[in-house]
């Protein structure tokens, strides 16, 4: 059993992400690649995209293992924020200390390979190559399917909602899941491994996943910031990567491929030069990409800190979930 411990200051600085975290449901969806029997419910999503990944999208999957243990530095905390690009610096920024440590449990799970073991020792060309490859798990794996994934989100975070409006704090937490048992001051879940780790006045952070799959999951630093993950209900998970699938293939008629491409990696928000690292483009071919998509009123731009930010608009959103009123609707916008 794991059993967080919650003082009268934690029951206060409970917080819950305001979305689906990108590089959890990254890591967690590559614990699902290697499962073939467990997760039924993700067979067919993981037929149509394993065969996809680049070399640096499958280092990833190499750093999870799909039992036992994942860098804790694979998921980095940023005080609630799912920008990818920032999490992605995060992880390139982990320190040498940290790496070796956290890489040599991995070691007891999983045999290290040459890049590994440099990985270990901090260099600096294998950090690089790990946070390209972490955006390219993100462009092929998750973004054709993150509508639905933050849909399912959401949903959850109203359900919540509802909870703590309802219930309070104790409602909320009494709800999180069927596997969570909530007796003030002690959230227990089911592990493996029986552990408490006292809250301290940290509060905690939940964050709702499309890919966790029947566990709770939280880091194994007791030092690192607190959090939860815990599974969402989604009831067609199987059907959403073919489905998607489907949807890619339209909207790559109606808009072209890399126009196509550019509106689906603005999923999670990111600046010109975030979207031409994701799609591997010029800043320039970018910069024209985003103009002909914000004229047609599918993303928004703004300035941020000297940088333009692009996200998606009510529109963008219902286009990449292949609404056929998103479809008329830019119809009569041409």
């Amino acid at each position: 059993m794991l059993r967080f411990h919650f003082t009268a200051d934690d029951l206060a600085r409970v917080r819950m992400t305001p979305g689906p975290d990108p590089l959890w449901e990254a890591l967690l969806s590559a614990h699902l690649l290697h499962r073939t029997s467990r997760a039924a419910p993700f067979d067919r999503w993981r037929r149509q995209v394993v065969g996809g990944l680049t070399p640096k999208a499958r280092m990833l999957p190499t750093l999870a293992p799909p039992r036992g243990y994942s860098p804790d530095f694979l998921t980095p905390d940023l005080a609630g924020s799912t920008d990818l690009d920032a999490a992605v610096e995060r992880v390139q920024l982990t320190p040498r200390r940290r790496l070796r440590t956290e890489l040599e449990l991995l070691a007891a799970w999983r045999r290290p390979c040459g890049w590994i073991q440099q990985l270990s020792a901090g260099d600096p060309a294998v950090l690089e190559a790990l946070g390209t490859g972490l955006r390219e798990y993100h462009r092929s794996v998750l973004a054709p399917s993150w509508e639905r994934i933050t849909g399912a989100v959401e949903a959850d975070r109203a359900r919540q909602a509802a909870a703590f409006l309802e219930a309070g704090v104790d409602g909320m937490l009494a709800g999180l899941h069927p596997s969570i048992r909530w007796t003030s001051p002690v959230l227990e879940l089911t592990a493996k491994a029986d552990r408490d780790i006292h809250l301290a006045g940290r509060g905690i952070r939940l964050i709702p996943s499309f890919f966790c799959w029947r566990d709770p999951i939280t880091l194994l630093d007791p030092e690192l910031v607190p959090v939860l993950v815990y599974p969402v209900p989604h009831p067609r998970a199987g059907d959403a990567a073919a489905e998607a699938d489907d949807g890619r293939q339209r909207l790559s008629a109606l808009l072209g491929r890399t126009r196509a491409s550019t509106l689906r990696a603005l999923t999670v928000s990111a600046s010109t030069s975030g979207v031409a690292r994701r799609l591997g483009i010029s800043v320039a071919s970018a910069s024209e990409h985003t103009r002909v998509l914000r004229e047609a009123g599918l993303i928004e731009s703004r300035r941020d800190q000297g940088a333009v930010r692009h996200s998606l608009t009510g529109l963008g959103r219902s286009l990449l979930a292949g609404t056929e009123a998103a479809e008329a609707t830019l119809v009569r916008t041409a």
